[in-house]
């Protein structure tokens, strides 16, 4: 079942308000998230990324560190 999300209820919910961010105001909400957090919007925003500490070690035998997180989301929200 989808289920579709009025603009209001989108910007009700965290992951959304974000997207809503530009420039230095996005990258500094984005540098007072914890890598975890960076790691589920990621997660949540691409479902078939390799963000996940476990499926990023079988995949690329690293670990995805919170700056380059903040990078792909950074390039994710400016490049919707």
């Amino acid at each position: 079942m989808t289920s579709f999300l009025s603009e209001q209820e989108k910007l009700k919910n965290p992951n959304y308000q974000i997207m809503e961010l530009q420039g230095k105001k996005l990258h500094s909400e984005l540098n007072s998230w914890t890598r975890e957090q960076l790691i589920n919007w990621l997660c949540w925003n691409d479902g078939n990324g390799v963000y996940k500490d476990v499926d990023s070690m079988r995949e690329f035998n690293n670990i995805l560190d919170k700056n380059e997180a903040i990078k792909i989301i950074t390039r994710q929200i400016t490049n919707c």
